[in-house]
């Protein structure tokens, strides 16, 4: 029970990465707080949970809105007292409508990073004056392997993980001091929905030239092992982690 009696906001938890760290986060002790535009999605994941014997509650929150992060912030201080982890978890990422700065879209540019940059920020700005009442906490935040080398036809998305990871950076530096980590996954390769939407439905990507010669361990990444990363950065267990950016992609990125 690494995380018992915490109180643990994941976002973009109803599919995905964050439906297997919100499994993960529960059966670990803590008191998890959804956080999803997909009512029927994060619905379902707060109820597995708490028909397991866990706890667990879904919040209907755009991330990419201030105003509803704030509104949701504030529910959970006045429920629960205040926030011990951040997973920023959340993230979009559109293969078909993202592309090359020269000919992307300006409004899907700024709808990319809204989402993936933006809703970070503001998750954060409002859990950390809660965790400093609480004298620390655990912020985790999502890039990829777009955020630390250059991939083709993805600038928008490649500009706010590449914003994730500096962002990350400083605030270690600058919120250390009281006791409140922040450290990053890169993950890469990763089979979600989301990949399969983006990349195996893409004509273009070539599965078998990625199985037998583009990743080192010839094979995708399974979500389960992503929120693995992200329990261990969540607790007492990384209590000297800070500012660590931690790529899980198989080693892509090195070969």
């Amino acid at each position: 029970m690494r995380l018992q009696d915490k109180i643990a906001v994941i976002t973009g938890g109803a599919g995905g990465i964050g439906r297997c760290a919100v499994r993960a986060f529960a059966r670990e002790g803590a008191t998890v707080l959804i956080f999803d535009v997909d009512e029927q999605a994060g619905a379902a994941a707060a109820a597995e949970v708490v028909s397991a014997g866990g706890k667990a509650q879904f919040y209907r929150v755009d991330i990419s809105r201030f105003a509803e992060v704030q509104n949701a912030f504030a529910q959970i201080e006045s429920a629960f007292g205040g926030v011990d982890i951040l997973y920023n978890n959340a993230s979009v990422f559109w293969g078909k409508r993202d592309a090359a700065l020269d000919v992307l879209d300006m409004d899907m540019f700024e709808r990319i990073v809204k989402i993936n940059l933006f809703g970070l920020v503001y998750c954060s700005k409002c859990a950390i004056p809660l965790m400093k009442k609480r004298g620390g906490g655990s912020i985790i935040n999502t890039a990829s392997s777009a955020g630390v080398i250059g991939i083709p036809k993805c600038d928008a998305y490649t500009a706010a993980k590449g914003g994730t990871v500096s962002l990350t950076r400083s605030m270690a530096v600058e919120f250390g001091p009281f006791n409140i980590r922040t450290n990053c996954i890169a993950p890469a390769a990763i089979r979600t929905p989301m990949v399969v939407e983006s990349n195996l439905s893409d004509p273009e990507f070539d599965e078998q030239y990625f199985l037998t010669q583009g990743t080192p361990l010839r094979r995708w990444g399974e979500p389960e092992e992503i929120a693995n990363v992200a329990l261990f950065l969540a607790s007492a267990e990384a209590a000297y982690l800070n500012g660590a950016i931690i790529v899980a992609d198989g080693g892509i990125t090195v070969s």
